[in-house]
This record gives C-alpha cells, sequence and structure tokens, in this order.
C-alpha cells in the first residue's frame, strides 16, 4: 500500500513509495551474515591451532556475538554513507527533495504538540516550550496545532513554580494563549505511558496527529510544518521519527557528544531508514504520531512476572512502534530533516546514570522476543536495543576471558608432553598472521565508519563545522576520547546490566541537563573500584604475558585514569575554550539558528514570579471527548493474528479511498 499515489480535489496525497522493501533487509542481513561468519572463522581458526579446551569455546561464543554487533553498526554505515554521498533518499532511492508543504491540505488537520514533563527545571521547560510555539507562529500556521504542558510532577515547589511560570506565559502570548493547555495530573500512574494515555484518552480524539517533544526538546516551526505533511502526505504511517540533535553544550564532554552525533548520526540514520524502509523504531520523542492509530494500538499492559522482564513496561517506545507495525501501520525514520533538537548530560557520570535506565528498559524488551503477534522487525529492534548494552558485559567478559587464556599458555608455555607415554612432544602453535588480520578487520570496523561520516561531511557539510582543518581536528580529537573514555563506559554498562538481572530496581526521575564540574570526590567515588581491579589486571598480566599486557595496555589506561577523565571532560572552561578555537563546532552554532538563540536570550530574560498574593488558579483545560486506550496482548493464534492483519490492510485501504473521495 506504501506505493500507491494518489491525488485529490483537496489535497495532495503521495504515500512515499519504497521499491525493494523486502529485498534491501534481506541483502542487509546477507552481508552482515557473510561478513560475520568470516570474522569468526578467522577466531575459531586462531583459536583452534592448539586444540580448543572449553574456556576458548566460551570465547569464542562471546566474540561471535560482539563482531556480529560491530559488523551490523559497520554495514548499516556504509550504506548511509553511499546514500548521503550521492544525496539518495533511503526511503525512495531517488534524489532527495524538500519536503513540500501543502497549506490547504494542513488546513484540514489539527496536530497537538505535547511535552510531558516531570520535576523538571521550571524555567527551562517554559522557555523550551514557549520558543518551539513562538517558532511555529512566524510561520503562520499556528491556528492549526494547540500545544499541551502535560505535567506529571509530584514536588510541590516545583508544582506551583510551573503554575506561576504558566500564567506569566499566557500574560506574555496575549491572544495566542488559546492555543495551550497546562495539566498536571496529581497521581503519576504509569509515568510517561501514563501520562500519555491520560491526554490520548480525554483530548486525544479532537487531532490527526501529535508531536511527541520530551522536556529538553526544541523544535523549529518549519520542523512540525514539514513532519505534519509528510504525516499528510502517507495516510498509512502511524509514526515519523526525527533524528534529534544535542544542541548547547558548554563542557568538553558534553560538546564532544554533541559534535560526534551530528557528525555522525546523520549517516547511520540513513543506513537505518535504507534497510528498515516502513518498519523503523521510535525514539520516544521528537516523533510525530497519527493520534487515531495510537489510541488504536498503543495501550501498554502490565507485564507478568517480576523484573527484569515483568512488570511495567519502561521502555516504552520500541513497544509502541511494535505495536503500530502489528497492526498494519508504517514507521518512518526521516534522516534528513532540520531543527529537531535534544540536550544531553554534560559529564560522563550523569550521562551513565541516564544510560542505567535505558539499561533495565532495553533489557525488559528480551522478555517479549518469543511473544507471538510481533513481526519480525519489531523483534530485531528489541534484540538491538538490548545488545547496545549487553555487548559490554560480553567485551569485558571476553577480555578477563583472554586474559586468563593467555596467562595459562604463558604458565604452559614449557610443558611439551602433556600426557604420560606420550611419544612426540606437543609444539605450541601461534598463528600470528591471523591474529593481526583478526585485529586490524576489527579496527577498520570500528573506525571507518567513523572516516565515511568525516568524508561524506568534508565533501557536503565542511562549512557548517567551522571549515575543514578544524573539521578535521575535531574529529581526531573525538575519535582519540571516544578510544579512552570507552572501557570506562564498558564498565558501566557491565554494571548496569549485571544489576537489572539481579532485579535491583532503579528510579526514573528528571535528569540534570545543565554543565557542571565534578567534584574530585564523586569522580573517585564512581571509578575507584575499576581502577584497583585495572591496577590488578594490569599487574598479573605484565607478569605472566607482558606481550598481551601491551595488547591490553589501552584498556588499562582508560581504567586507570578513570578519575581524571571523568573530572576533567566535564570541564566548562575547557569546553569554552575549545569552542573559540572553532574545534567541535557544529551547524547549528555556526548557522546561528534563530529558535536556539531565542532560547539562549529567552531563558536570561524570562523569571518566575514572585507576587505571592497573586491569584494562580489552575489553567482552563479544552472541552474533553473520552475515549478509550485498549491494551494491548502479545499473546495470540494464528487465526486471530491474520483476522487483525486483514482487519488492517482493509481499515488503511479505506483511508485511502477516502483520501481520493
Amino acid at each position: 500500500m506504501s506505493g500507491i499515489q494518489m491525488t485529490s480535489t483537496n489535497s495532495k496525497v503521495q504515500s512515499t513509495a519504497m521499491p525493494f522493501k523486502k529485498t534491501r533487509a534481506w541483502l542487509f542481513a546477507l552481508l552482515v551474515f557473510a561478513i560475520s561468519s568470516y570474522g569468526m572463522w578467522i577466531m575459531f581458526d586462531i583459536l583452534n591451532s592448539n586444540g580448543m579446551t572449553p574456556l576458548e569455546y566460551a570465547l569464542l561464543a562471546l566474540f561471535s556475538i560482539t563482531f556480529a554487533w560491530i559488523v551490523t553498526a559497520f554495514c548499516s554505515g556504509c550504506m548511509g554513507f553511499i546514500l548521503q554521498l550521492f544525496r539518495i533518499d533511503p526511503l525512495t532511492l531517488k534524489r532527495q527533495q524538500a519536503i513540500s508543504i501543502d497549506h490547504q491540505a494542513l488546513s484540514q488537520t489539527k496536530t497537538a504538540v505535547v511535552m510531558p514533563i516531570y520535576n523538571e527545571d521550571t524555567e527551562r521547560v517554559i522557555a523550551g516550550f514557549e520558543v518551539s510555539l513562538r517558532s511555529l507562529m512566524k510561520t503562520g500556521q499556528l491556528a492549526h496545532f494547540d500545544f499541551y504542558l502535560l505535567s506529571d510532577t509530584q514536588d510541590k515547589d516545583i508544582a506551583n513554580n510551573e503554575l506561576k511560570a504558566w500564567h506569566a506565559l499566557t500574560a506574555r502570548l496575549g491572544a495566542q494563549a488559546k492555543h495551550i493547555f497546562y495539566r498536571r495530573r496529581e497521581d503519576n500512574k504509569h509515568r510517561k505511558v501514563g501520562n500519555l494515555t491520560d491526554f490520548c484518552e480525554r483530548w486525544g480524539s479532537q487531532y490527526q496527529h501529535m508531536i511527541v517533544l520530551d522536556a529538553d526538546s526544541i523544535m523549529t516551526g518549519q520542523c512540525m510544518l514539514e513532519l505534519t505533511a509528510s504525516m499528510i502526505n502517507n495516510p498509512t504511517a502511524g509514526l515519523i521519527q526525527t533524528i534529534p540533535i544535542p544542541v548547547r553544550q558548554d563542557t568538553f564532554f558534553g560538546r564532544f557528544l554533541q559534535f560526534a552525533s551530528v557528525l555522525y548520526s546523520p549517516m547511520l540514520a540513513t543506513g537505518s531508514a535504507f534497510w528498515q524502509t516502513n518498519q523503523a523504531n521510535y525514539w520516544g520523542h521528537n516523533a510525530i504520531i497519527r493520534v487515531e492509530a495510537f489510541i488504536s494500538c498503543c495501550g501498554l499492559p502490565v507485564l507478568k512476572g517480576n523484573a527484569p522482564f515483568g512488570g511495567e513496561i519502561l521502555s516504552h517506545d520500541f513497544v509502541e512502534a511494535s505495536l503500530l507495525h502489528r497492526s498494519g501501520w508504517d514507521v518512518l525514520l526521516l534522516s534528513d530533516v532540520q531543527g529537531s533538537y535534544e540536550e544531553v548530560p554534560s559529564n560522563i557520570l550523569d550521562y551513565a546514570i541516564r544510560d542505567r535506565r535505558w539499561v533495565q528498559g532495553n533489557i525488559q524488551h528480551l522478555g517479549l522476543l518469543p511473544k507471538s503477534g510481533l513481526k519480525l522487525m519489531s523483534k530485531m529492534h528489541f534484540l538491538f536495543g538490548a545488545t547496545a548494552y549487553i555487548s559490554s558485559l560480553i567485551w569485558l567478559s571476553m577480555l578477563a576471558l583472554s586474559t586468563l587464556d593467555a596467562v595459562t599458555r604463558a604458565v604452559n608455555s614449557d610443558v611439551y608432553f602433556n600426557h604420560a607415554y606420550q611419544l612426540f612432544p606437543t609444539w605450541q602453535i601461534a598463528k600470528t598472521e591471523l591474529i593481526d588480520s583478526l585485529l586490524f578487520i576489527t579496527i577498520a570496523l570500528l573506525l571507518l565508519p567513523k572516516l565515511l561520516g568525516l568524508i561524506v561531511t568534508l565533501i557536503h557539510r565542511n562549512k557548517q563545522f567551522g571549515g575543514s582543518f578544524k573539521l578535521l581536528v575535531g574529529a581526531i580529537i573525538e575519535t582519540v576520547f571516544a578510544i579512552v573514555v570507552a572501557p570506562l563506559m564498558m564498565v558501566f554498562h557491565s554494571y548496569f546490566v549485571v544489576c537489572v538481572f539481579l532485579g535491583k530496581k532503579v528510579s526514573w526521575d528528571a535528569q540534570p541537563r545543565e554543565g557542571r564540574m565534578v567534584p574530585w570526590r564523586e569522580a573517585i567515588g564512581y571509578t575507584l573500584f575499576s581502577t584497583l581491579v585495572a591496577v590488578a589486571w594490569g599487574s598479573v598480566a605484565y607478569y605472566y604475558t607482558p606481550v598481551f599486557f601491551w595488547w591490553l595496555s589501552p584498556i588499562l589506561v582508560g581504567l586507570i585514569l578513570a578519575a581524571p577523565i571523568v573530572r576533567y571532560s566535564s570541564s566548562i572552561g575547557l569546553g569554552v575554550k575549545l569552542r573559540s578555537m572553532g574545534i567541535f563546532l557544529c551547524p547549528s552554532e555556526v548557522d546561528n539558528d534563530d529558535t536556539l538563540t531565542a532560547l539562549r536570550i529567552h531563558q536570561q530574560e524570562i523569571s518566575l514570579p514572585t507576587d505571592n498574593d497573586a491569584d494562580f488558579s489552575t489553567p482552563v483545560l479544552p472541552q474533553e471527548l473520552p475515549v478509550e486506550m485498549p491494551i494491548q496482548r502479545f499473546t495470540a493464534t494464528p487465526g486471530s493474528k491474520r483476522k487483525r492483519a486483514r482487519a488492517a490492510k482493509q481499515r488503511i485501504k479505506a483511508k485511502l479511498l477516502a483520501k481520493v473521495n
């Protein structure tokens, strides 16, 4: 159905045609399988040269998982590089074109822009909410949108600040305040899922679409119009995801993340969109959703059993995308839409704490893999999301087993007669050439996507990064720091994964977003154990097998110097200094995006009202048109699956015919 193109008298409906849709996924899978198999065979040949021990079989299994994971990212990056180099749209496989906005069609729709918040910095939330709204006002299309601030705040002081700030906002907007609404839930049941469910069941039926923003999201008016136009042009689309680009960072670590994201993410996302086609994923924010599809398909159940696989669904976005897929709706990733921004944690510790929540949510998805009714691509998203974190534990386990294997071989290196009455000695065989080849291949798979991202940026976007020379210097610093910080992130993620499987829960609180210098006490407290283990690990390796120690040294250095790395990478002064030198510059800074500039100015100007005698009454909400979001199930018989698929196709066909008529 996604290839149908129709034109009506009222609006232009042009579904995104995706040629060779199934072929692409199989092509990608075969390419990943071929390269992965080659690497696994080399590893097997290396380990089998002196006979395989149980330890080496375990090492081979761990290597196979991590190598396949690396190959998957590499292949996706290569596809994205080719498409971006020649400016080819990953969905249509035609030349990239600007999204045309049919204002007549837009006038026949109503879109809600919703921002769920929970105990956030009130001034930052209001400022981001307001500048996004004002950016849309400049387009002249605000009449077709309403903005909702959906508060789940439980802290009474923050809730009072929100109410004061809201009344100040409505006063600033004047007549345009009729397009904004504030609702606070006293009981934040089911957290963000419950927050959006409450909105959909009370007011969702009044809107065709909703654009979901996070508390730290900023979105330009042009981006909102392009998302809405894309949804109108694709009547089979249930959700369209953008790439949220990190902005407004001052610390070295924050600017490192910001630079790496804007440099590599568009290419990697383009590659992903190519093989995922209409079964892309949802990242929980900076996306537009067809409200009808969301209400009918995305009511989330509470899973049976205990953690880590039971209870409330934590990372709801992946699951909601899978439910849309199951019901016949397309989920698209638009990798070239500009003006979709977010903010990221400013230091390694806050970044790791955010990941701690995501680890728990992504591992929970593994429990959904055997569930019937979900499409294969959805299960692949679940598997990839969990592997992104579990691979750290696998890497750490593989390094530990490699060390044990190397020490064991070193201790037994002079033993040539392993059995009684052995006539000939057992000579140890070291396939040095194969070892070097596998090491070179692995390094190439890890670093080539970075090089490809740099090449395509140098060709098409170098001026947006301050010029070619500054871009190259920034890319070199980014690569070196990524290598240095990788061991520490590996340890953090490994610890988080173990905690999840042990059933330890984590609180999903508001995350810090402003830059801060991490105190020495905090830096040492979070890294001391890993540093002591690294010292002991390195000492044993050096004593028994110096050659293996030098191979292991990049990992050990990152762990031994963990506290200084955490401390100094959080430096605001260093980040600002590099920016003044033109290093780690990003397009949003070079181009001086009006919306981000307005946010910076607005945060300096606005303040919370201090008049305690003023009437900060509860804001008036629009009239409710209640609907119910049915709770979905993850079990189904083959007959009911076919019936649901048939019903989904009939519904989509009816929608297309309605557009024509």
